[in-house]
């Protein structure tokens, strides 16, 4: 204990939000700082001498408590972008920089009506939330469980909620049925449902099942396939293309030039898991090399580090990542 640094937290709810479940959080930090991190009584401990070490415990402590104060859940992948932020493995930072906890803050969605406020849960999350606001065209590119669009339909939810948009068409390129809908029993809606099903599970975790039908019954909520938006001129909306990198260049073009007056469009997609036939290339792939330097588009690559879903997850894509 002598080379121990050690920080009091007086309110013991705070205390047990930074250490996490089962102190989950301290193990992260402590893995995190290559230290040990441990609890006595209401204090914080980080079991080291070097001045670099207790400053940079202390830094990731301030931030972490400012988080919590302001609402945002004090979750592992915080603490690693608050970490990141503080040392120079993570992105460069300029000292006079807002720290995790107010960027966090700033792109938070809340969304009229929901179940609870939405923050981000590492930095290129807050990141995208931003981009998202600042832009009309946003890709959001990157593996299985980052959230890409889980926070694509927050954000689209508060907009058309709150009444900034008219309406929130959802849609995607149904490869596996090669856009050819009509053997599928019932309706349009009822054809084209399984495969946005993941964007539903989005807004069902956010919203009233009842806000959502009432959405669709008013035609606020507006579903179709890729291949049906073809010379359509979609104004005062959000639209959100799902799994694009399934699209094929003309698809992408297409869907690209749907846009009218005051709307704006998401386009998220993983370039990993491409089920184009081999021949074809992948619209998305093929949008972000052409619309690299484009002004007005924002592009947010993700990757392992962002995973959020399952720390099992996290560790899969990294195996595949690192896979010769």
């Amino acid at each position: 204990m002598t080379d121990a640094y050690g920080i009091a937290l007086e309110d013991t709810n705070v205390l047990a939000d930074v250490c996490g479940v089962q102190d989950y959080n301290l193990k992260v930090l402590q893995r995190l700082l290559g230290k040990p991190v441990f609890m006595r009584g209401n204090e914080l401990f980080v079991d080291s001498a070097d001045a670099c070490d207790r400053d940079l415990f202390r830094g990731v402590l301030n931030q972490l408590l400012d988080a919590i104060a302001e609402g945002i859940p004090a979750s592992p992948d915080l603490i690693t972008a608050i970490h990141a932020s503080l040392t120079p493995e993570g992105s460069p930072r300029d000292p006079k920089a807002r720290s995790c906890a107010d960027q966090f803050k700033e792109a938070s969605v809340q969304i009229p009506g929901a179940f609870s406020k939405v923050f981000p849960r590492t930095a290129n999350q807050a990141l995208l939330l931003s981009g998202f606001s600042s832009h009309d065209i946003s890709f959001a590119v990157g593996p299985a469980g980052t959230g890409k669009t889980y926070l694509a339909v927050a954000w689209a939810l508060r907009e058309v909620l709150s009444k900034n948009r008219r309406k929130l068409v959802l849609t995607r390129p149904v490869v596996e049925a090669g856009e050819s809908l009509g053997f599928l029993p019932g309706d349009l809606a009822q054809k084209i449902n399984p495969y946005l099903r993941p964007l539903y599970d989005a807004m069902e975790s956010l919203i009233p099942y009842e806000t959502i039908r009432r959405m669709e019954d008013s035609r606020i909520i507006e579903i179709a396939p890729l291949a049906y938006m073809r010379g359509r001129s979609l104004n005062n909306a959000i639209v959100i293309l799902d799994e694009a990198q399934n699209t094929t260049r003309e698809q992408m073009k297409m869907f690209l030039t749907r846009l009218g007056e005051g709307s704006a469009a998401i386009i998220t997609g993983d370039v990993t898991q491409i089920d184009l036939p081999r021949k074809s290339e992948s619209g998305l792939v093929h949008a972000l090399s052409v619309l690299e330097r484009v002004e007005g588009i924002f592009t947010c690559k993700m990757d392992g580090r962002d995973v959020v879903r399952n720390v099992l997850v996290k560790r899969i894509i990294e195996a595949y990542e690192s896979e010769p």
